[in-house]
């Protein structure tokens, strides 16, 4: 059965696009069909990420207002197989977009995908509300500083209720950090008031590869790497240990 997960923050620079790219190209890689649909118009970075920049020329509104099919829009990854991204626009549309026709198009996804990964947009506006309009599950992505976690507390008081399935990931860890703050993880989830889905260290490795338009787990085989492939072994059901972070 088809899964769509919207992966939000509530706040800029906690790291969803770094984690949406991470968690299609696994998915992928353990043999599913995946679509990431970047929702952040006119700031889009997913096909950044996803080394597909050259690649994506049509974007999701196009399909929304029937410019193109789904099929022409979504362009598979030259490497990774079976991962597929649609882009966002770069300018913002003349009309508002409609949540009906949003959810026409992830009707249309569910038949071809395994999963779908929608990257929210910074913020709890309209495009935070369009990325969740159709989703079954949510990953709150927050780092531990006070601020991003105050944020993803507010973005889970506006989940509850109209999606099932909430999850949280504490993302760029820095453990010399959480020791001088006095703060653990357990801390991160009592705020965010989620169940822990994952935890991914800060990595260098992430940014580099994003500048170089290189999908991170084609190049690197430990920290953010790993810790991406634990979570998509959990999303399929199976078991996968928590990184230690030292």
């Amino acid at each position: 059965m088809s899964t769509v997960i919207v992966i939000t923050s509530g706040k800029g620079g906690t790291g969803k696009t770094s984690l949406t790219a991470g968690l299609g190209s696994c998915l992928a890689a353990l043999g599913k069909q995946v679509l990431c649909m970047d929702m952040d118009i006119g700031l889009r970075n997913l096909d950044l990420s996803l080394g597909l920049s050259d690649r994506a020329l049509m974007d999701f509104t196009d399909v929304l207002c029937g410019r193109c099919s789904l099929e022409k829009a979504a362009v598979p990854h030259p490497v990774i197989q079976g991962l597929h991204l649609i882009t966002a626009p770069v300018n913002l549309p003349e009309q508002p977009l409609s949540h009906s026709a949003m959810r026409d198009l992830l009707r249309q996804a569910r038949e071809r995908y395994d999963f779908i990964l929608m990257d929210s947009p910074a913020g709890l506006g309209e495009g935070f509300r369009l990325a969740c309009c159709g989703a079954d599950r949510a990953i709150v992505v927050s780092t531990t500083d006070a601020s991003a976690l105050r944020d993803a507390q507010r973005t889970v008081t506006l989940l509850r209720g109209q999606i099932p399935k909430l999850h949280l990931v504490v993302n760029r860890v820095q453990p010399k950090l959480l020791r001088r703050l006095h703060t653990t993880i357990d801390d991160a989830m009592d705020t965010a008031g989620l169940p822990l889905l994952g935890i991914v260290p800060e990595d260098a490795q992430v940014m580099l590869c994003a500048n170089r338009e290189q999908p991170l787990i084609l190049y690197a085989s430990r920290g953010a790497a790993i810790a991406y492939l634990n979570i998509a072994k959990r999303l399929l059901g199976q078991k996968a240990p928590l990184m230690r972070i030292h």
